[in-house]
């Protein structure tokens, strides 16, 4: 039989080498050049059916809308959708707002995880008059990096290194059961699994996809956890490398779905063995040169990255809830499993929650190791910013003894002390503050305080990345 459809499937290493261009196009050219180049392309590809376009709501899940391509070219002064249907956007009396593509993030997509001829970018969300939307962070930390570029000539760079586990069973989170809880479907641990195994197989396929799509993978491993796996991709700008998150959850959960298993990111979704956490890396450049490097500083680094690392340690408890946004994620914070819930600095101990890795002039960074795999990235990496360029440094008082701090072990805790600071208005602005805790006090509602020593089928069910209008409904 004929096969009727042409759309575009592009071979892995074509995908790499074009998704690659889009990225050294995005770093040389403008947005209305971008614009002019990509437009172009769209509208003479006649193999490209569909372009996904993607957005994140507040409390970090990833909405994705498939545009046919002639509409969306001559719609573009006028893409809108309805706010009110997402949860932490609009109220329903004032619904309406707007996309506005950034033609910077164009990714070229595997057609065997995302179908043929698609390709995908990210979108700012806009009011209806066209300013930017104030809880859209993707927009606010897009903003907020040009700013420190055209005032002060800094560039961040982040790189995240995202772990998960592969559990048997198609939606395995949303059919979770305390009696019988996820099923591992590997025994192994860190660095070693039979080279075909499901967990190998699994981390191979998603591996080669992110590669494909650009991301410069550097290692892909099986973690410390059984069924546990890591894949780390480059440094890059923290823009980009937001949005390398998304696409990576999304990319491992479709694989997962694939080989009919489940991808989650729950920070700890067995007791007794290793959670999974997002460690991020973050350093700032001027003028090509790596601002966080001093040679002759205290573990090679400079005076800005140590007020950058205080502004963060004395901020800790507010942020908390930004960078442990879950009820799951608290039992991450777990000192007999490597947690870095200790709010101090170590270039060793790695319950601390800023470490300072080994590194040269090119590589020197913190790492900040307390973020839980489920955080809103662009939420994140703002309030991370915001907070080590503009906090309050953490001062030692001489006249008392040193007395170690933690973070919060539960979701309660880290709501109130969210819910107090003015430092986190300032920072969020009162709205978006606001509605980011009303719906992480409506997860936490559904579990107990106290978290015990059994994973809740609340905390796994009502998870912002997990639930479904169904379930909450269910309630």
């Amino acid at each position: 039989m004929q096969n009727l459809k042409t759309f575009l499937e592009i071979p892995y290493d074509k995908l790499e080498e074009m998704n690659l261009k889009a990225k050294e196009n995005a770093e040389k050219k403008s947005q209305k050049e971008l614009e002019k180049e990509y437009t172009a392309y769209l509208n003479k590809e006649k193999g490209i059916k569909a372009i996904t376009v993607c957005f994140t709501d507040i409390e970090g899940r990833l909405h994705m809308l498939d545009y046919d391509k002639k509409f969306l070219l001559d719609s573009l002064s006028n893409l809108t959708f309805d706010g009110s249907s997402i949860r932490g956007f609009t109220p329903q009396h004032e619904s309406d707002l707007r996309l506005e593509i950034d033609w910077a993030s164009i990714r070229h997509m595997p057609a065997d995880v995302f179908g043929p001829g698609k390709v995908i970018f990210f979108a700012s969300v806009l009011n209806r008059d066209r300013t930017p939307y104030h809880s859209d962070f993707r927009g606010r930390l897009k903003a907020y990096t040009a700013e420190l570029k055209k005032k002060q000539g800094l560039t961040a760079f982040a790189a995240p290194e995202i772990e998960g586990f592969i559990v048997d069973g198609e939606n395995a989170e949303q059919n979770y059961m305390v009696e019988k809880g996820f099923s591992l479907i590997s025994s192994g641990g860190y660095y070693h699994s039979l080279p075909m195994d499901k967990l190998r197989v699994f981390i191979d396929n998603a591996a080669e996809a992110h590669r494909a799509m650009g991301f410069k993978n550097e290692k892909d491993h099986p973690e410390v956890a059984p069924s546990q796996f890591e894949m780390n991709f480059s440094y890059a700008e923290v823009v980009r490398t937001a949005d390398n998150i998304q696409l990576y959850k999304l990319v491992c959960r479709q694989v997962a779905r694939n080989m009919g298993m489940t991808a989650t990111f729950l920070p700890k979704p067995f007791m007794g063995i290793n959670g999974s956490g997002m460690h991020t890396n973050f350093s700032l450049s001027k003028n090509g040169k790596n601002i966080f490097h001093d040679a002759k500083g205290e573990e090679g680094l400079s005076k800005n990255a140590w007020d950058f690392v205080k502004r963060l340690l004395n901020h800790a408890p507010e942020i908390c809830l930004v960078i442990n946004s879950s009820v799951n994620a608290y039992r991450r914070l777990d000192p007999h499993f490597e947690a870095p819930n200790q709010i101090k600095v170590s270039s060793v101990d790695r319950g601390s929650m800023i470490r300072i890795p080994v590194a040269n002039e090119k590589t020197a960074r913190i790492e900040l190791r307390s973020v839980a795999p489920d955080a809103n990235p662009y939420l994140l990496l703002f309030t991370m910013m915001k907070t080590g360029l503009e906090g309050t440094p953490l001062k030692k008082d001489e006249s008392k003894r040193d007395r170690m701090r933690f973070l919060p072990d539960n979701i309660y805790d880290a709501i109130a002390l969210c819910k107090s600071s003015k430092f986190i208005t300032d920072i969020l602005g009162e709205d978006s503050k606001d509605k980011f805790i009303q719906f992480k006090q409506l997860a936490a509602d559904r579990s107990p305080k106290a978290l015990g020593t059994t994973i809740k089928r609340t905390e796994v069910i009502y998870h912002h990345e997990v639930t479904n209008q169904l379930l909450w409904n269910n309630f």
